[in-house]
Parts: structure tokens; C-alpha cells; sequence
């Protein structure tokens, strides 16, 4: 085993082998998740968390578990020495003395990197400010794939707050960097143009942004049967809770795949056994 360490700070740290690498794993560990139970024993996870979060702390805490490890879980750094001044860089030296790998949210872009440069065990980025959300792409990529059985060749457009949202920042780079999509991003809801995703995002008014939109039943009428629409959520007035059963609907999917996708994620870079097919992570 390779003593170097390896980090998911960007979705381009990974090659179009190691997305697939990642799809693969995902798909066994969500038809055969017991089979997975007991790998992870022994293992600590810290999730270290800036920002709130539910779903990205929670599933990475349910992966771990599931896995058979066992996790830290600071998810209000106010609690922490970093209220008393402890910089970033001290904080992830003493939490790499006590886990295995570390899951940071922070909130300004180029944290996680920082994170890095420091790290003695494997950084995954859960989202630094607005910069990127690696682990988000991943398994809305994997709900797309998982829909239509490729990620090539589809048309996919962005709704919302795009300058701020990183998960359309990561989203954005596998796009175009690996998947062949033709991709649009529009402010106008009312302008809806034919697509196989809708990816919408929330106005993140944490971050500065102002303005409102909401999908309608006109808006739905004019979707295509066929179509996903997307949510990395938390949402506010964008989709309505009535739309949430409508079968292109996929939201709750991408939550759901988000789990499995964590479990894989740290199957690799924590380098479970290799005999069920995990393999390290296939970096460029």
C-alpha cells in the first residue's frame, strides 16, 4: 500500500476512469450493502463542519457507520477551540492525530487546499464557501447515470444561483471536462428550454444574492416527459412541495444515491480491502 496521501478537493482531482471507478463501487454497495458492513472496523472519520449542513454531514456519518467505522462529528466549530482563535490549519494537524481520513465543509474557497497542504490522513471536500462540492457532483452524476445509463451526449440546464452555488461549480467541471453534455444556465425560469436535467439551485442569500423563482404547473407542463429535475437542497420556494411526486422528480434519488456514493468514496481513500473491488482512488 502507497504511503502517499491522496485528497478529493476537486472534481478534476479525479480522471474519467476514477468517476467510473466511483459509479461502480456506488452501484455494488447500494445492491449489496451488507456485504460492505464490517470493512470499515476500526476506522474514525472526522466530519469537521463550518457551515450547517444535513445531508452531506449526515450520509458521510451514516456511510461511516455503515462501512463499521466510527465517527467524530464537530458540526459547530463555535463549540471548538476555533471560538478561542484556532486557525485551520491547527485544527486539521489535531484532528488527523485522532481519525483516519477528515470530511471538512468551510466556507471560503480554497480552504479545503489549505487543508491539504497540512493533512497527515485524506481530505475530502464537502464544500468550501463557494468554490466546489465534490462529492455532490459525484452522485448527481451517478443519478443521472443511473437514469440514463450515460452521461454523454444529454442536455442539462442550470437554474438559480449559479455564481454562487459550488455545486454547480463541480457540476460545471465534470461537464465539460468529461461527459460530453451540452449544458445551459439561465436566470429565466420562464424560458425553459428542452432538456434531458433541470438542475436547480437555491438563491443563496448567505452569500449575498438577492431574487426569488419558482417552477410552475405551466413550467411542468412544458417539460419533457422523460426528464429529471435536480435539487442538491436544501430548497426554499424554487421547487414546490407539490412537484415532489411527479416521477421526474429525482431530488430524493440524489439524496438516497448520496449515501452510497459517500460509502464509496471512503472505501477508496480510507484503501479498504481491494478483494470486493475497491480499489484507491484513480487520480489524474
Amino acid at each position: 500500500m502507497s504511503s502517499e496521501k491522496w485528497h478529493l478537493i476537486s472534481i478534476e482531482d479525479l480522471d474519467q476512469d476514477g468517476i467510473q471507478e466511483v459509479f461502480q463501487l456506488t452501484q455494488k454497495m447500494k445492491n449489496y450493502p451488507n456485504k460492505y458492513r464490517k470493512k470499515g472496523v476500526g476506522k474514525i472519520l472526522t466530519n469537521l463542519f463550518y457551515e450547517p449542513s444535513t445531508r452531506t454531514s449526515s450520509s458521510f456519518h451514516a456511510a461511516m457507520s455503515k462501512l463499521g467505522g466510527e465517527t467524530i462529528s464537530i458540526n459547530d466549530v463555535n463549540y471548538s477551540s476555533v471560538a478561542k482563535g484556532e486557525n485551520l490549519e491547527d485544527t486539521i494537524v489535531t484532528m488527523g492525530n485522532y481519525s483516519d481520513i477528515i470530511v471538512l465543509r468551510s466556507k471560503t474557497a480554497g480552504d479545503a487546499q489549505r487543508a491539504a497542504m497540512v493533512s497527515t490522513v485524506p481530505i475530502i471536500n464537502a464544500g468550501d464557501g463557494s468554490g466546489e462540492h465534490p462529492t455532490q457532483t459525484l452522485l448527481d452524476l451517478y443519478t443521472i447515470y443511473e437514469k440514463y445509463r450515460r452521461t454523454e451526449g444529454l442536455t442539462i440546464t442550470f437554474l438559480g444561483d449559479i455564481e454562487n452555488g459550488r455545486t454547480v461549480h463541480s457540476l460545471h467541471r465534470a461537464l465539460e471536462h468529461w461527459c460530453k453534455c451540452h449544458f445551459r444556465e439561465t436566470y429565466n425560469v420562464d424560458d425553459l428550454p428542452k432538456s434531458d436535467v433541470y438542475y436547480f439551485t437555491r438563491v443563496q442569500k448567505e452569500r449575498g444574492s438577492v431574487g426569488s423563482y419558482q417552477l410552475t404547473e405551466q413550467h411542468v407542463k412544458e417539460m419533457p416527459e422523460d426528464c429529471m429535475v435536480m435539487h442538491p437542497f436544501p430548497r426554499n420556494e424554487e421547487i414546490p412541495q407539490w412537484f415532489d411526486n411527479d416521477p421526474r422528480a429525482y431530488y430524493f434519488e440524489q439524496m438516497k444515491n448520496g449515501l452510497y456514493v459517500r460509502m464509496a468514496l471512503l472505501s477508496q481513500y480510507l484503501r479498504l480491502s481491494s478483494s470486493d473491488g475497491i480499489a484507491t482512488p484513480h487520480h489524474l
